[in-house]
């Protein structure tokens, strides 16, 4: 595959100062990091910068200190848990992105093979208006430059784009792996293509639906959102979440995926309650007889069977969104069973499966089969912009790169 980007094969990290972008903005609650999965994906990549001695040095944002210094936002309570994930000593340096000079003398002292990270880069207003003299800067302090946090590639930043075009650049592993999962996904996948698209709101992913309608053979619509389409063919929702204002987007929605000969497959019936709450009182619906004090809050036995199906027709399925309330029992239902379906058929090597954005990671932890697809993106909005069609100002700098 054709990835258009350099690779960190492409680059001579032996003995070099290498300016690592990492995510390391991840969950701290007193003092401790509560979920490593962030720096579990940088650990490949670390490595391969330590073994030929070169110096990993660790860039990265945590939290939101608004381009002030604020020693609740300090990457230094992080480091611990680095060193624990890669089984190394992690140094921190203390970081003035005003003067990087102290900065530039701890990273020269340092041995080869050093791990090292500095401090937040949010600390400085220049990061977020991608200020190329705090590029510059940050760049003084390196040979190359490694992106490997595909979750901040969305933005323009100063440690994500201006950057890439001021030192040797290249994608790390774990950004590697995520670009190469999606050109898999709707790049250039095997066809036919399903998507599925849950979630609550319609509001939020007019862009996602309309690029998708173009781009796959058939879209599955869940959730919350899929009331919101009923409504619009004219059905009873009863009392269900929906954005009935949106009636008309929905059509339009409707009416370019016929155009553009994609199927748009619907809930046929629903599991209805009536109050909003694990293990109440349900029963199920088609969705031409619905009550009108009821609550859709999953989809029916007759709507998983026809996803299924359509599954069963597809080479590649792109995931974003649960079916339902899959937090409350017995409301995960459709979610759990249609995650599973898919599960069963990547194994089988029928179906290439890529899953992200939002709630769908814990969607498919809930469901056991986090692991059991071809890849899962743990990348939030990074994964729904290129879902949507849009550049993302991180790739696209390592594209641009000499």
């Amino acid at each position: 595959m054709s990835t258009h980007f350099k690779t960190l094969g492409d680059l001579d990290l032996s003995g070099k100062r290498v300016l690592l972008r990492v995510d390391l903005n991840v969950p701290v609650q007193d003092g401790k990091v509560t979920d490593t999965t962030r720096i579990e994906r940088a650990v490949p990549t670390i490595r391969e910068i330590t073994k030929t001695g070169g110096k990993a040095i660790l860039l990265s944002h945590f939290g939101r200190p608004k381009g002030k210094v604020d020693p609740a936002f300090s990457l230094e309570q992080v480091a611990s848990a680095v060193a624990e994930v890669t089984g190394h000593q992690v140094g921190f340096i203390e970081t003035d992105w005003t003067d990087v000079s102290r900065a530039d003398a701890a990273i020269a002292s340092a041995p080869e093979g050093s791990i090292l990270i500095l401090e937040n880069t949010r600390f400085h207003p220049g990061e977020e208006a991608n200020d190329r003299a705090l590029a510059e800067r940050m760049a003084s302090l390196g040979d190359v430059f490694v992106n490997d946090a595909f979750s901040a590639a969305h933005r323009a930043h100063a440690s994500t784009e201006a950057i890439a075009h001021l030192l040797p650049s290249a994608a790390g592993l774990a950004m590697q792996a995520e670009l190469e999962a999606l050109e898999a996904g709707l790049g250039k996948p095997k066809k036919p293509v399903i998507a599925l698209v849950g979630g609550a709101k319609v509001s939020s992913k007019i862009d996602l639906l309309e690029n998708l309608v173009s781009k796959v053979e058939a879209l599955v619509i869940g959730g919350g959102m899929a009331n919101t389409f009923i409504h619009a063919l004219g059905l009873s929702i009863g009392k269900s979440l929906a954005e009935k204002d949106l009636a008309e987007t929905a059509n339009r929605i409707m009416e370019k995926a016929e155009a553009a000969r994609c199927t748009i497959i619907l809930p046929v019936d629903a599991t209805v309650a009536w109050h909003f709450e694990a293990n109440a009182p349900h029963r199920h619906y088609g969705l031409d007889a619905m009550d009108p004090d009821g609550m859709i809050l999953d989809v029916g036995p007759a709507s998983i069977e026809r996803i299924k199906g359509a599954i069963d027709e597809a080479a590649t399925i792109v995931w974003n969104g649960p079916l339902g309330a899959f937090e409350l029992t017995p409301f995960d239902t459709g979610t759990v069973e249609i995650a599973r379906h898919v599960a069963r058929r990547t194994k089988a090597g029928k179906l290439v499966s890529v899953a992200g954005g939002g709630d769908t990671v814990s969607a498919l932890a809930h469901a056991g089969v986090k692991d059991q697809f071809t890849y899962v993106s743990t990348a939030g909005g990074a994964f729904l912009e290129w879902m949507e069609g849009k550049a993302l100002p991180g790739v696209e700098a390592l594209r641009a790169n000499p």
